[in-house]
């Protein structure tokens, strides 16, 4: 990393204002000329050792790091029974299961395409999971359109056992998915049309939807696939390997 006069500066300002209280009221005594003199030393200082400026980035990053997950866990603590337990969601896995996966998805979201084989592998090998799908269609009205079958789908499958073979073929196919793609999957797997159609303008899909933004929203999701595992909020398709370690640090 390059410094510049600038980062100098506000870090020998960092470095002033970090000295002790009585310490920092003696600094603001110095004279013009000592307070040159300081900030000569410091800059050489940093010309000198430049690394120091990459070392002060790297922490700064990881505190940034570590505020950013403390607030997530505190938001997922604060949103827990909407985020495990809503009536408002997909079940799928063991609906008693000792460890919870929340997945905000949407079904043009090229990555959760990707890691819908994760999803499948997880499934069939964990029978303590309990897999949560919300619904965030972020990519456009087809999404929005898309959604609005998935949940109607959902209404009508309280088991999860068509809804996951509905989900995997508007999600694991080929072309963007919106409403008619949907609808048409919906037929194939053998769902009541008729009924789908009219639970799509029900008050049950909108609350559906708007619930999984407004959790979306409270907890910093702002694309997908996104997973909440414990207390943790995991981003982007990160691989079947990686869900298995969080699933299993969160069973320890």
């Amino acid at each position: 990393m390059k410094s510049s006069p600038r980062t100098a500066m506000l870090l020998a300002a960092a470095m002033l204002l970090a000295l002790p209280a009585a310490t920092s009221v003696r600094a603001a005594s110095f004279s013009a000329e000592q307070r040159g003199e300081i900030e000569t030393i410091v800059k050489d200082y940093l010309l000198q050792h430049p690394e120091v400026l990459q070392d002060a980035m790297t922490e700064l990053d990881k505190r940034q790091q570590a505020a950013e997950a403390e607030k997530h866990r505190q938001a997922v603590k604060d949103n827990d029974a909407a985020l495990f337990s809503s009536p408002h969601q997909v079940v799928l896995g063991n609906p008693h299961g000792n460890v919870t996966m929340v997945e905000f998805f949407d079904y043009n979201c090229a990555f959760c395409k990707r890691a819908l084989p994760d999803m499948l592998t997880l499934l069939k090998t964990d029978p303590n999971l309990k897999f949560v799908l919300k619904e965030f269609p972020v990519l456009g009205e087809g999404s929005v359109e898309a959604a609005r079958v998935a949940v109607a789908a959902r209404m009508q499958d309280t088991t999860g056992k068509k809804y996951i073979e509905f989900h995997q073929k508007l999600l694991g196919g080929r072309g963007p998915a919106d409403g008619a793609r949907a609808l048409a999957v919906a037929k194939e797997v053998g769902f009541d049309m008729a009924r789908i159609v009219k639970d799509m303008g029900s008050p049950e899909v909108k609350k559906t939807i708007d619930e999984s933004m407004k959790l979306a929203d409270a907890i910093g999701v702002s694309g997908t696939p996104t997973y909440v595992v414990g207390d943790e909020v995991v981003v982007g398709a990160v691989g079947l390997d990686a869900l298995k370690q969080k699933i299993e640090a969160v069973r320890k």
